[in-house]
């Protein structure tokens, strides 16, 4: 739990300034209108926040299902077995990265919002469902 958490944590905010760019750079409205490079952090809160609940909760479900698969003797089985456990790890852990990513992501491409007022306007606009636009793709690129 501590060691899969604190790993997405530093992960997430040493590469935090290239996804900024990355996003801006695919924003309809242009990567200057977007922000350029002014506000590279704009958005880091909802990553730190959902950082390390993210990285938990995918290493405590891929422990605990390939601990629950079968363990055969098999050379062959044994990657299957961590396939599977990682598909629902990712599938169990985008249900708390996918929302702090629409956060993210509104954010670096409106920098002069706050990580809180986009969360709010985006529950008031769209409720939750809103939170979770793009979840499907997000683990099927996972898995």
């Amino acid at each position: 739990l501590k060691a899969g958490g604190v790993a997405g944590v530093c992960v997430d905010l040493i590469l935090f300034p290239l996804d900024t760019v990355k996003t801006r750079l695919q924003s309809p409205q242009g990567f200057r209108k977007a922000g350029g490079f002014r506000g590279i952090y704009a958005g880091v809160p909802s990553t730190a926040i959902g950082s390390f609940p993210n990285a938990a909760a995918f290493f405590i479900t891929y422990e605990n299902v390939k601990s629950l698969l079968p363990h055969g003797s098999s050379p062959y089985l044994s990657p299957a077995t961590h396939m599977v456990a990682a598909s629902l790890g990712e599938v169990v852990a985008c249900l708390i990265r996918v929302p702090s990513e629409v956060v993210k992501q509104r954010a670096q491409v409106s920098p002069s919002s706050s990580t809180l007022r986009i969360l709010s306007h985006t529950l008031y606009q769209e409720g939750i469902p809103g939170l979770y636009r793009g979840y499907k793709s997000t683990v099927l690129r996972e898995v």
